[in-house]
C-alpha cells in the first residue's frame, strides 16, 4: 500500500521539486522563462514545432522572454507534461496526444478516432477551422490547459505479412490495436479481428504468427523495423494524427497581456508548421523505405466501404462522450 501511494504521488513530488528549482533560477534575473518538454530529440517534428513556437513568440512579443525546452523525456512523458501544465508546475507548454487528456475530458480522444477524417485535405481544413473548439473549451474548463495549436500529420496504415488490398483480404485479419475500446470497435466494424498487444511486443507477435498485422505511421514502421516482419503496407489511411500544442492556463494568465496574445498567435502558426513538416516527412519516409525495397505499399481499393462501416461506431462513441456535436462539425467541413 505504501509503495502504491508513493507511486501515485511521485510525479507530483517531482513536479513540485522542479517548480521550486526553476522558480529560483528565473527569479535571479527577473526574466520571464517559459519551459517546454518533449519525449524526443531535436530532430523530431515535435521538437522542431516547439522551436518554431519559440521563434514566433519572440517575433510577436516586444519584451524579454527566455525559452527552455527539455527533450528526450528529461521531464517525464506526455501524460506527465499534461498533468504538470494543469497544475501550473514545471512545464508551461508541450505537444500532447489527446489520449493523455482523457482523465480530464472524456471527449478529447475523439480527435484521434480512426476514420474521423475523410483524407488529408479534410484533416487540414478541420484543424485550420474551429470544428474542434468545443473539445478545446472542455479541456480548458476541466484541466486548465489551453489548446493553442494543432500539430500532427502522421497517416496510419496497416502493416501486414501478406498483401491486403480489399475487403475480402481484410476480413478476419488478426491485427494488433491500441488498448482504447474505440480502437477495437472500429476494427471489428471493418471486419478485421483486433487483438490488444503491448507496443513493444508487436514485432515478435507478427514474427511468430500470433498476429498477422499491426497499424502505424511511417516513423513507427522505420524506428521499430516493422517492415522486417510486415513488409506489405496496406494504405488504409485509417487515421491521421492530431497532436495539440498545449499551454498551461495558470501560466498564461500570469503573463503580460501582450505576451499572452503573442503566445496564442504563435501557437496556431506553429501548429500549422508542425503539420506541414510531419505530413511531408511521413510520405517521404514511406516512399524512401519502399525505394530501398524494405516494404511494398498497396492501395486499399475499397476505402469508401471502410468509411461507411465505421459511421455507426463513430456516432455511438461520440454520443458516449457527449461530443456528437463535434463529430457533426467535423463531418460538415468540406
Amino acid at each position: 500500500m505504501k509503495y502504491r501511494l508513493l507511486q501515485s504521488f511521485l510525479p507530483l513530488l517531482i513536479a513540485s521539486s522542479l517548480a521550486v528549482l526553476f522558480s529560483a533560477c528565473s527569479e535571479r534575473d527577473n526574466t520571464i522563462v517559459l519551459r517546454g518538454a518533449s519525449q524526443f530529440d531535436e530532430n523530431h517534428s515535435f521538437n522542431q514545432t516547439l522551436r518554431k513556437f519559440e521563434e514566433l513568440v519572440k517575433e510577436n512579443y516586444g519584451g524579454e522572454v527566455r525559452f527552455e525546452i527539455y527533450g528526450n523525456s528529461e521531464l517525464g512523458l506526455e501524460k506527465d507534461y499534461f498533468a504538470y501544465m494543469s497544475q501550473g508546475l514545471s512545464v508551461d507548454f508541450a505537444i500532447v496526444s489527446p489520449s493523455h487528456m482523457s482523465t480530464f475530458s472524456k471527449a478529447a480522444p475523439i480527435m484521434d478516432m480512426p476514420f474521423l477524417f475523410r483524407d488529408t485535405g479534410h484533416w487540414n481544413k478541420v484543424l485550420n477551422g474551429d470544428a474542434l473548439q468545443p473539445i478545446a473549451d472542455d479541456v480548458s474548463d476541466r484541466a486548465d490547459v489551453q489548446l493553442i495549436g494543432y500539430a500532427g500529420g502522421g497517416t496510419r496504415h496497416l502493416i501486414v505479412n501478406k498483401p491486403v488490398r480489399n475487403m475480402k483480404e481484410l476480413k478476419g485479419l488478426n491485427i494488433r490495436v491500441m488498448g482504447a475500446p474505440i480502437q477495437t470497435r472500429i476494427f471489428q466494424a471493418i471486419r478485421a479481428a483486433p487483438t490488444v498487444i503491448a507496443y513493444n511486443e508487436i514485432y515478435n507477435a507478427i514474427q511468430t504468427g500470433v498476429i498477422d498485422a499491426a497499424e502505424n505511421e511511417a516513423t513507427g514502421i522505420q524506428q521499430m523495423k516493422f517492415y522486417e516482419v510486415g513488409p506489405q503496407i496496406s494504405l488504409t489511411q485509417h487515421a491521421i494524427t492530431v497532436r495539440p500544442l498545449c499551454f498551461s492556463g495558470k501560466t498564461l494568465r500570469s503573463l503580460p497581456e501582450d505576451l499572452q496574445a503573442a503566445i496564442i498567435k504563435a501557437g496556431k502558426e506553429a501548429g500549422a508548421y508542425g503539420r506541414m513538416i510531419e505530413s511531408n516527412l511521413d510520405s517521404e519516409l514511406l516512399a524512401q523505405m519502399e525505394a530501398e525495397d524494405k516494404l511494398k505499399t498497396h492501395v486499399f481499393t475499397e476505402r469508401d466501404k471502410l468509411l461507411a462501416l465505421t459511421v455507426p461506431i463513430k456516432i455511438a462513441f461520440a454520443e458516449e462522450v457527449d461530443a456528437l456535436d463535434v463529430l457533426e462539425r467535423v463531418n460538415n467541413v468540406q
